[in-house]
């Protein structure tokens, strides 16, 4: 079968950094569906993965939709022919493939109302969003923290694209995003923010300056060291605040005087420990489904690129690597 891969990780400006191969189909067992991937998307975490030199293909990708074409013996919740997104397994080869083992249970059904592309951008960063809001910030999805504020940093991105659509729209609160290009501001303000401010400035300067108070909810999508002093600063006494960005700097005693709750989120924890609610994102992928089939949540899809191959996924690698990105960037369709 085709797919994209590398044998050791090196500058995407190198034509052998991602390359096109051809690899054998893997036979399904357990509780693994085979997916025939139809569409996938790029992440932050793909320019990230370090691959010592090795004989055999690394496969990167965690976003995927497509279409069931096997069941392992033990797999309970699909059948042949279901059309399916997911995010995949860190621990496993990715979806930068043509046919895909993942554990059913981290699987949903495809929304309805989209295409393949436009499934492909939700899965990882619908899972970061919905686990950060909901289970690391607690925030109510009954809508019980109403009229709450939250600042979202770096939310013109493909989590942060989510993240205050469910903010917004399943949560009720006020959302707060940050944004540094008139681009991605005009973004997050047709995704539901109520406000942006620009996270190359003095963020408690800038929330000041609106005359806003400190905010309930703070999820950090950019550069946990650079914003900390001003996540501690405008942070509400007793609030709580998730981080995605990994960290090498931050003084937590900032928040002993108020209180404060620091989490993070990783959605690759559940699949990776095999923890005993691992199921809980099928169910949130579902749930992230009807809500898109029901009009109240949209795609995040930035830019589609075809065919999927080497060439064009170099050219995704290095627009994520910029950081300019507005979105997700999705690749459909093998040639």
């Amino acid at each position: 079968m085709k797919a994209v891969g590398l044998f050791e990780y090196l500058s995407i400006d190198e034509k052998t950094s991602l390359q096109d191969l051809e690899i054998t189909q893997p036979e399904v067992n357990g509780r693994d569906l085979l997916v025939a991937v139809k569409a996938i998307s790029v992440n932050p975490v793909d320019t990230k993965i370090c691959a010592p030199k090795d004989p055999t293909p690394k496969i990167l990708g965690w976003d995927a939709a497509g279409e069931v074409i096997a069941l392992g013996a033990e797999a309970e919740h699909f059948q042949v022919g279901d059309l399916v997104y997911y995010a995949g397994d860190i621990t496993r080869p990715g979806s930068n493939c043509e046919y895909q083992l993942v554990d059913e249970r981290i699987v949903g059904k495809k929304p309805t109302t989209l295409s393949f592309s436009e499934a492909a951008a939700l899965p990882l960063t619908g899972i970061t969003a919905w686990e950060g809001l909901f289970d690391r910030l607690n925030i109510s999805i009954q809508g019980a923290d109403r009229n709450k504020t939250i600042l979202i940093i770096g939310a013109a991105g493909g989590v942060g694209s989510i993240a205050i659509q469910l903010a917004k729209k399943i949560a009720k609160l006020n959302v707060i995003a940050t944004a540094s290009r008139e681009q991605s501001r005009k973004w997050c303000l047709k995704l539901g923010a109520d406000l942006v401010v620009n996270h190359q400035h003095n963020l408690s300067k800038e929330l000041a300056a609106l005359t806003q108070p400190p905010v309930d909810f703070i999820f950090c999508l950019n550069n946990t060291d650079q914003h900390w002093p001003a996540m501690a600063d405008t942070i509400k006494p007793q609030g709580r605040i998730c981080s995605i960005v990994e960290t090498s700097n931050v003084n937590l005693g900032l928040l002993k005087s108020k209180s404060v709750a620091f989490i993070w989120e990783f959605m690759f924890t559940r699949a990776m420990y095999k923890t005993p609610d691992m199921i809980e994102q099928q169910r949130l992928l579902n749930r992230i489904a009807d809500l898109v089939d029901k009009s109240e949540l949209v795609t995040t899809i930035g830019q589609l690129i075809r065919p999927i191959n080497a060439e064009n996924l170099r050219k995704a690698h290095a627009q994520i690597e910029q950081g300019h990105t507005t979105g997700k960037v999705v690749l459909a369709d093998w040639e």
